[in-house]
């Protein structure tokens, strides 16, 4: 492998106790997970000992399926900058993507930062996507006493039910639709003792490892969200929620903390200046940037024939891709978003404050 590939990145994420180990364990395993690189918060933590072949260094080490396996020990950047030089080096075994496990009580967002913000990592590893495991037993009240287990569950791309042979059938169901009403646009997979396919779990991105052109409409999967319509009058008539909140607290004005979740899609019809739209963007961002969870979106630029993706976390906005071509013969804008504590109007308002300045993008009043 050539070490100028930019390498996809999967944040495996799940709250205590929900399994992520047993998860890992198995996929270190798997024969179709040999060539991947994985990075764990916790290292001693994880029984591994028994497959090791090799130490490549003081805190990496070959398994005997391949997967190349690092402790993290507080400086992510320099884990995953160490990594790509070893690997270009001939120092490890060449591997084709990367997956970051998050300890238990983690907000996933630092890590989406860092692979977005950080220059010497961006260069060289893409977002992927996040697989979050959620207890089949415990979640339920997991999600009700902790808001880290929401946000887990609310920016994934794959949410994984574990342990569903120790829980009966309706209380799986149960949590189902619950995980489908808070992120409709993840797929949700069961695993019993960690049994979960690898390409089900992280081939998800925008950019995949076998891939030699980006699924968008996968990665976007619009068409699971509601669909808010920008108007006018939403910018000035709409305030949102405040942004002072203890995330400790369980009651959040008589909310389940799932409840505080939105997720939506807003579409434009007609192409939008690119410069507008990121106006719009940067402004949210700049005033509510830590309630905008994550923004996924496939973009008609006026003047262009080929569509552009953006994805955004937070207060940061990853570098735009031009796509060779559109995903199917649907040409409008789709903008995903999932936030918290914010009305749809108001971000709905916002993007159309801007965008009805655009030439041919002016929306009914």
């Amino acid at each position: 492998m050539s070490a100028s590939v930019v390498t996809p990145v999967t944040v495996l994420t799940g709250f205590l106790g929900s399994g992520k180990t047993t998860l890992l364990n198995r996929l270190l395993r798997h024969p179709g997970f040999g060539d991947t690189a994985v990075l764990i918060n916790e290292f001693g933590t994880i029984p591994i000992d028994h497959l090791l072949v090799r130490a490549a260094s003081e805190n990496v080490i070959v398994m005997d399926s391949g997967c190349i396996c690092c402790s993290v020990q507080g400086d992510l950047v320099k884990a995953l900058r160490d990594l790509y030089f070893k690997r270009a080096n001939n120092e490890i075994p060449p591997f084709r993507r990367a997956i970051i496990e998050t300890t238990g009580l983690a907000d996933p967002a630092p890590i989406l930062h860092t692979l977005i913000e950080m220059p010497v990592v961006a260069a060289r590893y893409s977002l992927s996507g996040v697989v979050t495991t959620v207890d089949a037993q415990h979640g339920m009240q997991q999600l009700d006493e902790h808001f880290e287990s929401v946000k887990q569950a609310a920016v994934a791309d794959r949410i994984v039910i574990t342990k569903t042979d120790l829980a009966d059938a309706g209380q799986v169901a149960a949590l189902r639709d619950r995980l489908q009403a808070l992120n409709p646009g993840a797929r949700i997979l069961s695993g019993i003792h960690g049994e979960v396919d690898p390409a089900l779990l992280f081939d998800t991105g925008l950019y995949q490892a076998d891939s030699k052109s980006p699924d968008a409409k996968r990665w976007l999967n619009a068409d699971a969200y509601r669909v808010v319509t920008p108007r006018r009058e939403a910018l000035a008539g709409v305030h949102s929620h405040p942004s002072r909140h203890d995330e400790r607290h369980h009651d959040h004005h008589g909310q389940r903390h799932d409840e505080r979740i939105q997720s939506f899609a807003i579409t434009f019809d007609a192409p939008v200046q690119w410069q507008d739209l990121l106006d719009a963007l940067e402004t949210l961002m700049t005033v509510r940037g830590d309630h905008l969870l994550r923004i996924k979106g496939i973009v008609n630029v006026v003047g262009e024939d080929k569509p552009r993706v953006l994805h955004a976390v937070q207060h940061t906005l990853y570098p735009h891709a031009t796509l060779p071509q559109w995903p199917d013969s649907d040409r409008r804008t789709r903008l995903v978003f999932i936030q918290r504590d914010l009305d749809a109007d108001f971000i709905a308002g916002t993007l159309n404050h801007f965008l009805t300045a655009s030439e041919g993008a002016a929306l009914p009043p």
